[in-house]
């Protein structure tokens, strides 16, 4: 008898656990559907990177052409 209540302790031990898990899955979920992530315009909050970024251009950061890709 003992047993038997061990066992149902401790899947309802396992139960309790994934539901807790599945609803902060949830929550997390809805936190990151209400972020826009790369909004123009919007600053991150933080402190600023020490160093500069590499230009993304496909010409390179003069914007001339000068890669020779063409």
């Amino acid at each position: 008898m003992e047993i038997l209540v061990t066992v149902i302790v401790l899947l309802a031990a396992i139960a309790l656990g994934v539901l807790v898990i599945h609803l902060l899955n949830a929550q997390h979920d809805e936190r990151i559907a209400a972020f826009r992530y790369g909004h123009p315009g919007s600053a991150v909050p933080g402190p600023g990177s020490p160093a500069p970024r590499k230009a993304r251009g496909r010409d390179g950061a003069s914007g001339i052409g000068t890669s020779g890709n063409r």
